[in-house]
Formats: C-alpha cells, structure tokens, sequence
C-alpha cells in the first residue's frame, strides 16, 4: 500500500499550475460572480471572494475571435483594449477558488431597436490639421432622432465630443475638426443617438489615423534635363506625425503633350527610400511634357491628390504644315547664304588678281579692232615701195615794231 500510494503521489508533484488547474472539476454556475461590463472603459468585474488563486478573462468577438486576459491575485477586474462592440460580446470569467474552478459568463447586446443606428461610417484626415467623419441615418431610425459623436484617444485620457456638427434636415450627419491634438494612433469612435419614439442602439469603431490620413502631394518639384536624362526631384509633404521617407510611396504621371491631346504613360510606382528622385532617358527634344506626383502610405496605397503638372521640354507645332513652311524658308534661307557667299568670294577674287590694263587706241577709240590687225593689216607696207612723207617747214618770224 506505501509502494502504491508513493507511486501515486509522486506524479503530482511535477505538475505546473495551469496543469494543475485543468485537472481541477468545473463548479457549475450554481453561484454567481455579479459580473459587471463597463463598455465606456471596457473594463469587467465581479465580486471578489477569499482565497482566489487563479483566473482568466475571456472576451469573445465576432470578427477578432477571443481575447484572453490573465487575473493577477486578488483582483476582480480585467481591463481590455478599446474593440468595437456595436455587434456585442460574449464574456467569461474563469476563477480559482478554494482549489474550485469557478466560471462565470455575460453576454453583452447592443440596446435599442434594430437598423436604428448610424450607419456607413468613415473618417478621412486631409491637410494634416483637419478631419471629417460622415455618417447615415439608419434605416430604421424615427424621424426625431439625433446622433452624437465622442472621439477618445487609446489611453483613455482623452473623451470630446465633435465641435462642428454637418446636419442633413437638422440631423447630424457629419463631423468636422480642426485640432487633431491630444489623438494617438489609436482612437475610439462612438456615435450613439437619442430619440422620443424609441430606443437607439450605438455604433462604434477604433481606427488607426495614419490609415485614415490622405496625405497631401509633394512639395517643390523639379525637373532638370541634360542631354541624355532627365531628373525629377520632389520633398515628402507634411503629415500630421513627422515620418521617415521609407514609409511614403510616390506615384508619377509622365504624359507627352502634343496638339491631339496629352497621351497617357504607365504610371510608375517610386518608394520613399529612393532619396525622392526619379530619373529617366530624356524625350524627343520637340515634344512638351508634363509630370504629376502623389503620395501614399508605403503599407497601403491609399492615393492622394495629384500635384499641379510641371512642365518641360519644348511645344511641338500645332499642325503638320507648319514643318514644310518651316523647311522651305529654312531652303531659301541656305540657299542665299550660299549664293551670298559665293558672290563674296568673287569679288575677294577679283580684288587680289585684277586684270592687266590694254593699250589705248586712240585712232580708233570708238571701234574695237584687234591690236594685229591694226599693226598688221591696216598700216602694211606696200611691196616694192618706199615711204611717203610729207616735209612741212615751220619759220619763226620776229614781230614788227608798231609804227610811232
């Protein structure tokens, strides 16, 4: 009997605790916690009872699952992140007590009439400092009915309600804020409602603001073209957190402009860690183009506005005529600047090497007979003949005295 009893024993003592309390019976729900859920704070309790060693929380969700939290001793609460609960949880509350396990569970509904509440829900960040939500009326809803927005940062320091109501027939329908200050990455949205006719359920939500931003386009784009490439620089906008560059992505929109319309390229995805620059082989050097940028988150491509186009390059000509204008004035004016030219060069010519003068010819001055001909032909001497020469004698005569 000592052999068997040690051999049982033994096992025992090499158990942990949570095998040891999965070996403990479950105690029906024959006595009760008095569970409590605070939706505001998500926090849990119950009633506290002595000599309690061990619990677990469990709060089940329709799209997160469950979402366990462990008790520390001597504690009756569980405290859990902001989730929505507009379409309701179930939670359990699993504790040791006097080496009994204990569980207890409370179903959490949203209150109010079916379809009553604020429905296709959205927020958007724009320009780093503003903020708009936008809501329905629900389709179930009575016609006195009035929404109301709280906004309350992950901490759950924070809790304001919207400033700027946008109202569709004096219901709200929208929000409007223009200091995003005291929010944290995190935030819980809660609209809820009230009317005289009948009861209102809430609809709620946590987003992530950096997923909700639309970040602004780039700033201070330029373009800088050299004879092979062409640059394109730009600076990461201004969000509503200081980020790095590697957690932006840039779309660029290059199109050539011509005078049938602008032609649309493959857009071209650049990431942030690039330095903010982007290069390409440069265009024909007679075709205009045009560059617009965007930016986005580098996990999500939640595109913004496009930029204004920068423009480069140079016009092409409006119509096909234009070209042969162009290249007969082009011929024409070659064309003179060769003749021009070669006239110059004529004249250049002339000037260095100018002509031998001839002999005047005074006797026939007025006929242009051949020098030989005139040496020659005109004066020969007759054969057989001697010259004729006529001899005139020329007296100087003294003047005679005039008479007294």
């Amino acid at each position: 009997m000592a052999v068997l009893l040690s051999m049982l024993l033994v096992p025992s003592l090499f158990l942990t605790q949570d095998q040891w309390d999965k070996h403990l019976p479950t105690v029906e729900q024959n006595s009760s916690l008095n569970m409590k859920f605070d939706p505001k704070t998500t926090k849990l309790t119950w009633d506290c009872q002595e000599n309690t060693t061990y619990g677990e929380c469990v709060l089940i969700h329709k799209e997160k699952g469950q979402i366990k939290k462990k008790v520390k001793d001597k504690e009756c609460q569980c405290t859990f992140q902001d989730c929505s609960l507009h379409g309701g949880v179930t939670l359990t509350v699993e504790v040791n007590i006097n080496q009994r396990r204990i569980s207890e569970t409370l179903v959490y509904l949203n209150p109010g009439g079916e379809g009553t509440a604020a429905q296709n829900f959205s927020c958007l960040i724009y320009n780093a400092d503003f903020m708009n939500c936008t809501w329905a009326k629900g389709q179930a809803a009575p016609n006195d009915v009035q929404y109301f927005l709280y906004i309350r940062d992950s901490k759950k320091k924070i809790e304001r309600e919207c400033p700027h109501y946008l109202k569709d027939s004096g219901t709200h329908v929208g929000c409007h804020l223009q200091d995003l200050s005291g929010l944290t990455s995190y935030s819980y949205f809660l609209v809820n409602g009230t009317s005289q006719e009948a009861g209102i359920q809430f609809f709620d939500s946590v987003l992530l603001l950096k997923e909700i931003e639309q970040y602004n386009p780039p700033n201070n784009i330029t373009v800088h073209c050299n004879e092979s490439h062409c640059f394109i620089r730009w600076e990461k906008p201004r969000t509503r957190k200081t980020l790095s560059i590697r957690e932006f992505q840039y779309q660029l929109d290059i199109q050539r402009q011509s005078n049938t319309g602008s032609s649309r390229n493959q857009l071209i995805v650049v990431s942030g860690d690039t330095g903010n620059k982007y290069s390409f082989p440069r265009p024909g050097l007679r075709a205009k183009h045009t560059v617009k940028i965007r930016t986005a988150d580098a996990r999500k491509a939640h595109w913004g506005a496009w930029s204004q186009p920068a423009e480069f390059g140079s016009a092409e000509p409006e119509s096909s005529l234009v070209h042969v204008y162009l290249l007969v004035v082009l011929g024409t004016f070659i064309c003179g600047l060769t003749i021009s030219c070669l006239f110059k060069r004529f004249l250049g010519m002339h000037r260095l090497f100018p002509p031998i003068p001839r002999i005047k010819d005074k006797l026939n001055d007025s006929h242009q007979i051949d020098h030989q001909q005139i040496l020659w032909e005109k004066f020969a001497h007759d054969v057989g003949k001697g010259d004729k020469e006529e001899v005139l004698a020329v007296e100087e005569v003294a003047e005679a005295p005039a008479n007294a």
